[in-house]
């Protein structure tokens, strides 16, 4: 891993505290300041130029997308935040990482790991989802919840978490690529049908084609409908025959 500078964006001192006893386990990375609000953490990317900066989201009276908005340069973000409700727009802003408060020292290694071209952490192996099988997943306001995996409608990815989206149209993140459900989902009930998710082949409302060799297929609870690769279609129509 290269040597590297970071600032810490947060508007809690025993916040930022933690995150730099945090990273003292890598030596390649120097703190070079701290921050409790906006204004001073564009004074100190403009004349630290960082290679990364840990930002809070919630300041006081500030929020920190603010400050991508107000400072530039060539840095990488990691979002650290207790609420989840904004790791959507997180990556849509290109945010690095999306990481959760209490910081989890394996899941910060694994970041640090991956913005710098290093390979990722082994993932666990699993035997696999049952299609009746319980999900543990995140809520805000830093509350979980059980769903049950046949509930879920359709799997779609944002950054390195992914969204699952159930029948009742509510939205879960979780950090599991599309890679590692294809791996672990029932392949009798889940199909991957573009780069852009999995669909649970239960809730298919319309499976259609379209514009010369092009499909769709609409989903329950899902507004609009969903793009279909060509080897996708092939394989969703012999699920379909089997069913």
């Amino acid at each position: 891993m290269k040597l590297a500078t970071a600032i810490i964006v947060d508007d809690e001192r025993p916040a930022r505290r933690e995150l730099a006893y945090l990273l003292k386990v890598f030596p390649e990375i120097e703190i070079i300041g701290e921050s409790d609000d906006i204004s001073g953490a564009v004074d100190l990317i403009q004349k630290g130029k960082p290679d990364v900066v840990f930002l809070d989201i919630q300041l006081a009276g500030e929020n920190g997308f603010e400050l991508l908005e107000r400072a530039s340069g060539n840095f990488k973000v990691i979002f650290i935040t207790a609420y989840d409700e904004y790791a959507i727009r997180a990556f849509e802003v290109n945010a690095s990482d999306y990481l959760l408060k209490p910081v989890d020292p394996a899941r910060l290694e694994l970041s640090v790991r991956r913005i710098f071209g290093e390979s990722e952490l082994p993932v666990p192996k699993t035997s696999g989802f049952k299609y009746n099988d319980l999900l543990y997943v995140k809520q805000s306001n830093n509350t979980a919840k059980f769903i049950k995996l046949d509930s879920v409608v359709a799997i779609h990815p944002v950054g390195n978490y992914s969204k699952l989206v159930t029948k009742d149209g509510n939205g879960y993140l979780v950090l599991k690529t599309l890679k590692q459900w294809e791996e672990e989902l029932p392949g009798k009930h889940f199909i991957r049908i573009h780069r852009s998710g999995i669909i649970n082949l239960e809730f298919i409302n319309k499976f259609e084609k379209y514009s010369g060799n092009s499909y769709r297929i609409h989903m329950l609870s899902i507004k609009e409908p969903l793009e279909v690769s060509r080897s996708s279609a092939s394989k969703l129509k012999n699920l379909r025959r089997q069913k």
